[in-house]
């Protein structure tokens, strides 16, 4: 949550599109951790439920981002430097594959399709934070204002196959498909 409400408020000072996505894929990562914990505490039964919850939260983030970064680029709105943006960035580049392999071993553990979205959504903000880290990198050091939309105009289509794939319960888990 420290991470969602950094993201977006150093997102908003700075004009960043990519930080403040980037934060809202934090907080609809806290979202689905409670839809998850849900799931957990009333059984299996709501697994279906749980798993098409964290499928919207993928699209509602891949419509925001696609939206505001197209916006951005056709209004050249030109972000400001976030240095503290790229610190948010590098430190989850650094924690996000670690906490998505642990997301995958608990998913594996409880066979849940449910935990293993989850677990690609970590994978996806640590993919942000890559993407996010190069776009304020490219703006703060060669003044490319450009370089931030784009950066998040490249993550939407993945993270908008993600939430179908939730949706459809066909999450991946060790290259085989859930049906």
């Amino acid at each position: 949550m420290l991470e969602a409400i950094a993201a977006i408020g150093a997102g908003l000072v700075s004009g960043s599109i990519a930080l403040v996505g980037f934060g809202f894929d934090s907080l609809i990562e806290v979202s689905s951790g409670v839809v998850l914990l849900w799931r957990l505490t009333t059984g299996e039964h709501r697994e279906r439920i749980a798993l098409k919850l964290v499928g919207v939260s993928f699209l509602v983030l891949a419509a925001y981002v696609a939206f505001d970064a197209t916006k951005s680029l056709v209004l050249h709105e030109a972000p400001n430097e976030s240095y503290i943006g790229i610190a948010i960035a590098a430190l989850s580049l650094i924690i996000m594959p670690l906490l998505a392999r642990a997301k995958r071993q608990v998913a594996a553990n409880l066979n849940s399709r449910a935990m293993e979205a989850d677990s690609r959504q970590t994978d996806i903000c640590a993919y942000l934070s890559a993407i996010l880290l190069g776009g304020l990198g490219l703006n703060a050091l060669l003044g490319w204002w450009w370089a931030d939309p784009v950066a998040g105009l490249v993550m939407v289509p993945v993270i908008a196959k993600e939430g179908v794939e939730a949706l459809r319960g066909e999450t991946c888990r060790n290259g085989e498909k859930y049906h």
